[in-house]
């Protein structure tokens, strides 16, 4: 049997390892639990405020509070480009952090350039993070924005038969999650499922997550680290759903549309692959993207690299196309 641990990794892109060692002063390679705190309120050097962003990029917002699963009060925000009229599309979206990090904004301007050329709207959840809310309430409170946001399709302006769930790295992860309770539990259909270097498989077992480690963006000491706070002492066992963990899942039938992308030098490129494998499996429909030289959601860190561009393109192209606008 072949040393999974001993395997050397793909090499990263010329442009993107120039980002890697820029990165390397300012967050660590392996993000530990004594990390999580800290990195909540730690601000990026130089980094505009959320709110010059979105006035920036010509957004407005406004903020509601409704009731979870559990009866605790969580935060949505509601997104759509200044002055919009009419209805559109609507993008509900759950934001990254390994579970442990992150806000309903972290990620959240990946959506604006939909908003104006779709006149779209979209819906950020500010789910419960772990380890102080362990699994379920994450994805619960995640189900629980999209039944409101259907619910309130028409006030919002938006299109109920064009309801697209959107998440990166965890948030890919829970709005995987979200899709197969709402397939499930007979929820809000959904239109697609864009699901950006998704957070899927806690049980620690693919090649990738060993070639990944001590090197990258979120390495596998940090993903063991991010499990662990969601799952605590089932992480890894058969105790675990697969609404926490999709990669679980054995009936990957009746789900909408997937868009899923990685990079081929992080943790989660071989889950991500045998996720898309399994929609496939099953008859359904998966475009999928695995970006040579592309570590851990590189695209936000490198924006302006040749690969950046082609990813954020390929996005871009498949939006337009599950929408037919």
């Amino acid at each position: 049997m072949t040393d999974v641990s001993a395997l050397p990794r793909p090499p990263f892109d010329a442009e993107l390892e120039a980002a890697l060692l820029t990165l390397a002063g300012v967050m660590p390679s392996t993000i530990l639990p004594e990390h999580i705190i800290p990195m909540r309120t730690q601000a990026l050097p130089g980094m505009p405020s959320i709110d010059e962003i979105i006035d920036a990029a010509g957004i407005e917002t406004r903020d509601v509070t409704i009731a979870s699963y559990d009866g605790a009060e969580i935060v949505l925000s509601i997104l759509q480009a200044k002055g919009r009229t009419g209805t559109g599309p609507g993008f509900f979206h759950t934001h990254g952090g390994g579970m442990i990090i992150g806000d309903r904004w972290t990620g959240a301007a990946t959506l604006f350039p939909w908003l104006h050329r779709h006149n779209g709207v979209a819906v950020t959840v500010e789910y419960r993070l772990a380890p102080e809310f362990p699994d379920p309430t994450p994805v619960e409170d995640c189900y629980a924005g999209l039944v409101w946001t259907a619910a309130h399709a028409d006030e919002l302006g938006i299109d109920p038969d064009r309801l697209l769930i959107v998440g990166g790295s965890a948030g890919g992860g829970l709005a995987a999650g979200t899709a197969l309770l709402s397939r499930d539990r007979g929820g809000p259909a959904l239109i697609g499922q864009l699901l950006m270097y998704p957070m899927l498989d806690d049980r620690d077992q693919t090649v990738s997550t060993h070639q990944i480690d001590g090197v990258g963006v979120w390495d596998r000491g940090s993903n063991v680290t991010g499990w662990s706070a969601l799952l605590g002492e089932r992480r890894g066992t058969a105790d675990v759903s697969i609404y926490a963990a999709p990669a679980r899942a054995t009936d990957l039938a009746n789900l909408p549309p997937a868009f899923i992308d990685c990079g081929s030098a992080e943790v989660f490129r071989d889950e991500d692959v045998a996720y898309a494998s399994a929609i496939w499996a099953a008859g359904g429909s998966a475009e999928l993207h695995v970006w040579p030289g592309g570590f851990h959601a590189f695209e936000g860190f490198a924006p302006q690299a040749a690969l950046s561009q082609q990813m954020i393109a390929a996005r871009d192209n498949w939006v337009a196309r599950i929408l037919a606008d």
